[in-house]
């Protein structure tokens, strides 16, 4: 394992919940090595779900580099101890087989454990929409905070948090796939505006095979709120089947311009991302300098 540097705190998650000069031990800063097999996971971790492709890929990320951040941790007794933020770094690093991994050990009570849990992966943007608004339920119920009070822990709107609590209304298979992100929450918040809950699954189907854009089923909830049959709309040419052919040659093109893996994802709203793999520090410096090179022609 590399020398890890010394890093600061996580950031306003954890220092909202705990005091730098009253709560935080002396030398909670420095980071220790500890061994895989003394970490359990927090039952109550507010994510749900664990990608196994994200998951090896960030497996295969810090064999090649190590791990940038510190998981942090919390003492439950003699040599155990439990995770409150950085639970895949954890579960990737026994994919690769480390002993040890390095963390911040903090002293926490009982009671700001979930707190500080939901808090964090919230502000790492880590969870899926449907997780992020269970999370925000358990905020408000379990843990007996206003939505003020979240707004201020998470630096929200008291408005985005109850469009996030809206979503736990939608029936049970819209949750699963706005969790599987198979749709947006635009998606999700377009169909809200539909009451009846058969009518919001009948346009859920629409958008699954026809792949509509947040506009498009906008237009279509609004139809259905009106009492007209969208089955008798004239439907748009999914964009899907193209796009699928376009972006194999685009990320085939990708790769082999950069002489690398290149990823390429797109939901159903258009939007998407591109990712690109490296092995190691030389591999990314040549990728850097090839993007240079473009940049000054």
């Amino acid at each position: 394992m590399a020398v890890h540097k010394k890093f600061n705190a996580l950031g306003r998650g954890l220092d909202a919940l705990i005091s730098t000069e009253d709560a935080r031990p002396q030398g909670s800063s420095t980071i220790n090595e500890i061994s895989i097999e003394q970490i359990e996971a927090n039952p109550n971790q507010p994510r749900r779900e664990f990608n196994d492709e994200a998951l090896q890929d960030l497996a295969n990320s810090i064999k090649e580099i190590g791990i940038v951040q510190p998981i942090t941790l919390r003492q439950i007794a003699e040599n155990r101890f439990q995770i409150i933020a950085g639970e895949r770094r954890w579960r990737a690093s026994q994919i690769i087989g480390l002993k040890s991994i390095p963390a911040y050990i903090r002293t926490i009570k009982d009671e700001n454990v979930m707190e500080l849990a939901l808090v964090e992966n919230i502000q790492r943007e880590d969870l899926n929409a449907i997780e992020i608004a269970l999370a925000y339920e358990q905020l408000l119920s379990g843990e007996g905070m206003t939505q003020e009070k979240v707004s201020e822990r998470v630096g929200k709107s008291r408005t985005a948090i109850t469009n996030y609590l809206r979503l736990l209304k939608l029936p049970a298979q819209v949750q699963m796939a706005l969790q599987k992100k198979e749709i947006d929450m635009g998606h999700a918040r377009a169909l809200l505006a539909i009451e009846s809950p058969s009518l919001q699954i009948k346009l859920f189907r629409e958008i699954q095979k026809n792949g509509y854009s947040v506009r498009r089923v906008e237009e279509l909830a609004q139809k259905l709120k009106n009492g007209e049959d969208i089955e008798n709309t004239p439907k748009k040419i999914s964009k899907k089947v193209q796009q699928s052919e376009e972006f194999d040659l685009l990320k085939k093109h990708l790769s082999e311009f950069l002489n690398t893996k290149v990823q390429l994802t797109c939901s159903t709203s258009g939007k998407g991302k591109i990712s690109i793999s490296f092995a190691n520090e030389t591999e990314l410096e040549r990728i850097i300098h090839i993007f240079d090179r473009l940049k000054d022609q």
